[in-house]
């Protein structure tokens, strides 16, 4: 397996609070609707390098903010020893009218992830109407979320779907009618799985055969908190042991969507848990 983390912590503040907004143009412009963080990408990598990481994984928005600036992206990866473990983009995808722009942004994302030796895309998708969820949406998202996964094998690219708090894929049986739907790879979120009331461990060894790339956080739930691995109430020893049971050899990406401390901390918190497992 192969150690990397997201650098979603980075600009987490008093201020700020989660280290991730929207790009404000998208509001308008759905093929402009992308991730950026409030922090620094090249503080995160020198960071996890002397964490002793392998990789890490950012937001869409912050590698397209690299597409006129290649150089830097190239010159910290050579300079931090790391890899672009994967790239996490979002969209709708259950509304047909807006598909063709969602999928150009994520074609665009993917055509310049490749171009830095990236394999992973991860999607979080499937949004819940104001009138709420109905059954069909289940197949809109899973046809969209195929068409996701065309598009990044395009370019060399393995899709994976990622359930998320506030999509319409939340409890396990959400999770069974997406998967029933399409045939992307699943990228758990064991923390977002928690907190919604299913058993991460069951969900892994449930598809496990689906996993290529995953998602480790740690999640309290009174009162609810993401936390480092080791500081909450998920079974990550019951999660990694399946993916050892599987022979997994792919990237275990550790998430953490807000930390009150330096995000290395974090980070080290995290390692060293699992160097412990």
């Amino acid at each position: 397996m192969k150690l990397g983390y997201v650098t979603i912590c980075w600009g987490t503040t008093a201020h700020f609070g989660m280290g991730i907004v929207g790009h404000p143009v998208g509001v308008t412009n759905i093929k402009d609707l992308v991730y950026v963080t409030n922090g620094s990408i090249p503080a995160a990598a020198r960071d996890l390098a002397q964490a002793g990481y392998q990789g890490f994984e950012m937001f869409d928005g912050d590698l397209l903010s690299y597409a006129d600036r290649q150089a830097e992206l190239r010159a910290l990866l050579a300079e931090t020893g790391l890899q672009i473990a994967g790239v996490y983009t979002g969209a709708n995808l259950i509304y047909p009218d807006i598909l063709p722009e969602e999928l150009w942004k994520i074609d665009r994302v993917c055509a310049l992830a490749a171009e830095f030796g990236c394999e992973n895309l991860v999607v979080g998708a499937g949004a819940r109407r104001s009138t709420g969820t109905v059954d069909a949406d289940y197949d809109l998202l899973g046809a969209g979320l195929d068409a996701v996964m065309d598009v990044a094998a395009q370019h060399g690219l393995a899709a994976h779907y990622h359930p998320h708090l506030t999509t319409m894929v939340e409890s396990a049986a959400e999770l069974d009618k997406i998967m029933a739907r399409s045939k992307i790879n699943f990228c758990p979120d064991i923390a977002h799985l928690a907190a919604a009331g299913a058993d991460p461990v069951q969900a892994v060894r449930k598809y496990a055969d689906r996993i290529t790339y995953i998602h480790l956080k740690d999640y309290a739930p009174d009162p609810f908190a993401f936390l480092p691995l080791g500081r909450g109430t998920v079974d990550i020893a019951g999660v990694v042991a399946v993916l050892d049971a599987h022979g997994y050899s792919g990237w275990v990406t550790i998430e953490l969507d807000i930390y009150d401390g330096p995000a290395i901390e974090g980070a080290q918190i995290s390692k060293a848990y699992l160097e412990a497992l």
